[in-house]
């Protein structure tokens, strides 16, 4: 398989992963899209167990890639809570309520795209939380 170009997306992802996980988001999935679309290189897919989680999640997610230096473009639902959207071009986070996750089904819609492998400690398992 090719060697794909190295994208200004990847870190923030990984970025955003670690900050998800950070606050307990569950089933955190980082998907390269790179030669699936032109619209972003990466999704980064998490979920909260409440509209509050959600919020809080991706307000934390925000305020750290903030304090890094990289400012959002756009965000949607964060007053909401049932799904946050914060879009950095290259990269767009979805934080979801499980409902609508399970409703919207992004890692299927999206199939095509190479999961990345992320740190353990990233993910750590949910098992006992």
């Amino acid at each position: 398989m090719a060697e794909r170009p190295s994208s200004p997306g990847e870190p923030i992802a990984r970025r955003a992963a670690a900050l998800a996980s950070e606050l307990k988001a569950h089933d955190i999935v980082v998907l390269d899209l790179r030669g699936v679309t032109d619209m972003t290189d990466f999704f980064v897919i998490a979920s909260g167990t409440s509209d509050t989680h959600v919020r809080a999640v991706a307000e934390h997610i925000e305020m750290g890639l903030k304090q890094g230096g990289v400012s959002t473009t756009m965000t949607e639902g964060l007053t909401q809570g049932r799904w946050a959207l914060l879009d950095y071009a290259d990269c767009v986070i979805h934080v979801f309520h499980p409902t609508l996750r399970q409703y919207y089904q992004l890692e299927r819609l999206w199939g095509d795209a190479t999961r990345v492998e992320l740190d353990p400690v990233t993910t750590p398992s949910r098992q006992g939380v």
